[in-house]
């Protein structure tokens, strides 16, 4: 596998089971895709989500009625807590050539990864499935040790632009950058006082 990333607005994606991972996996698309949700019962987790519902009996509909429900859908993710439905919508979703996402059962195509997200920046990390546990921790790590990335990236999106109009050598512009992400100064104003942080980048880095 390798790591992509989708611009899924307008896009259809399905999540067969409405229980508490249904919800979970309905929350990380719906700011988005346009979701539905189909089970037979839904958790209140769903509430307040924009997402559609549609009520169905999954364990009961043969493959044919699942590959008219994949009609148009670009995604579907499996996370009901039957392993044998999930892996069998899987195999009819591999039959529509819908990407397919398998909550528990046989790995789909498609991993969920967990996210690190600022304003600026969108980290994901995945253990394969191998440990959920790991991928939270490194996710709580990076939420905690570069909770001002989002100010770094904006401070050094305005040294671009100032270097541009100085320094003409790409390699000299990529080292002064490079410096001030190593700034230890830097990132501690950057806490409390962006203005400040952006003075001393620019008479330690730039007019060094």
């Amino acid at each position: 596998m390798i790591p992509l990333m989708l611009d899924l607005t307008g896009r259809r994606v399905l999540i067969f089971g409405g229980g508490d991972v249904g919800a979970r996996k309905a929350a990380y698309f719906e700011h988005e895709a346009e979701v539905t949700v189909i089970s037979r019962s839904f958790s209140p987790d769903l509430d307040g989500l924009a997402i559609r519902r549609q009520e169905a009996d999954l364990s009961t509909l043969p493959d044919e009625a699942l590959r008219g429900l994949l009609q148009g859908a670009f995604l579907a993710v499996a996370a009901t807590p039957d392993t044998g439905l999930n892996d069998r919508i899987g195999k009819v979703c591999a039959g529509a050539g819908v990407l397919f996402n398998n909550a528990a059962g046989e790995p789909g195509d498609v991993i969920i990864p967990s996210v690190v997200r600022g304003s600026r920046y969108l980290v994901a990390i995945s253990t394969h499935g191998k440990s959920p546990a790991v991928s939270r921790y490194l996710r709580m790590r990076l939420e905690t040790e570069y909770a001002d990335l989002d100010r770094m990236i904006d401070l050094q999106d305005e040294m671009r632009s100032m270097l541009r109009e100085v320094e003409p050598v790409q390699a000299e512009r990529s080292r002064i950058l490079w410096s001030i992400l190593r700034d230890e100064e830097v990132w501690g104003t950057l806490a409390s006082d962006y203005e400040r942080a952006r003075a001393i980048a620019i008479e330690r880095h730039l007019h060094a």
